[in-house]
């Protein structure tokens, strides 16, 4: 039996549009989940097999995060958050 792969939940490529970016967007991933006590859970389990709710939670608070960078530098305002 021939072993498959670990494929990423709902997407099977990832579309980062400026490569330079890909660590500096991992290591937000795992601050914002070290934020939310997924530390050990990622560590057991790893990424791939976390439950919907766990990444959505970690991907919704860096979508947070990142407006509001946004919008702080929109309005003129530095990039510190929180």
């Amino acid at each position: 039996m021939q072993m498959q792969p670990e494929r990423q939940q709902g997407y099977s490529e990832k579309f980062i549009l400026v490569p330079e970016a890909e660590r500096a967007m991992e290591n937000f991933k795992n601050e914002i989940a070290s934020e939310l006590g997924l530390t050990q859970r990622i560590q057991s389990v790893g990424y791939a097999n976390m439950t919907p709710r766990e990444t959505g939670q970690i991907g919704g608070q860096m979508v947070k995060r990142m407006i509001e960078l946004v919008e702080s530098s929109m309005s003129g305002g530095g990039t510190q958050l929180r």
